[in-house]
């Protein structure tokens, strides 16, 4: 009986174990979604903040060689 007892207990460690570990999973996962969702804003910011300066500079600079071609 006391084998019983000492697998159960084995078995409500283990569970307690993967319950944590899951939790922890979980939350660094809003983690990562939060930082992703950060840094998709950044590059648009930067993407049109980009294409403003271009559209202001009144030249197509993209396109040009630099001085030393």
């Amino acid at each position: 009986m006391a084998d019983s007892e000492d697998r159960l207990m084995e078995l409500e460690v283990r569970l307690a174990f993967i319950d944590d570990t899951v939790n922890g999973l979980s939350s660094a996962d809003v983690e990562i979604a939060r930082r992703l969702d950060l840094l998709e804003r950044a590059v648009r910011h930067l993407r049109s903040d980009l294409v403003n300066i271009r559209a202001g500079s009144g030249n197509d600079s993209a396109n040009e060689l630099p001085p030393h071609y």
